[in-house]
């Protein structure tokens, strides 16, 4: 088996960081992967919830397109997008 190939079983634990101003969202598994119907990978799709009392809080969603992913690390995902790039959604 090639090293290139990563399981998903591996990577739901992998931190998601995007470089371009120093977020993060959480791990893989909590968030969610669009993917079309030849297999490709389309989108992340990131929980935004910025607040500790996640009870009470109002999840925003941020729409990651693939090709903003820049590297796939051994325990994070990095990601490259300016905000006003993202589509948000609640």
């Amino acid at each position: 088996m090639s090293e290139n190939i990563k399981f998903y079983s591996d990577m739901e634990k992998y931190e998601i960081i995007n470089v371009n101003d120093g977020d993060k969202f959480n791990c893989l598994g909590n968030n969610d992967i669009v993917i079309d119907e030849d297999g490709n990978l389309k989108l992340l799709i990131l929980n935004d919830n910025k607040s500790k009392f996640g009870l009470f809080a109002k999840s925003e969603f941020i729409e990651v397109p693939w090709e903003y992913v820049k590297k796939i690390g051994s325990k994070t995902i990095i990601i490259d997008a300016e905000d006003k790039m993202l589509k948000r959604s609640r």
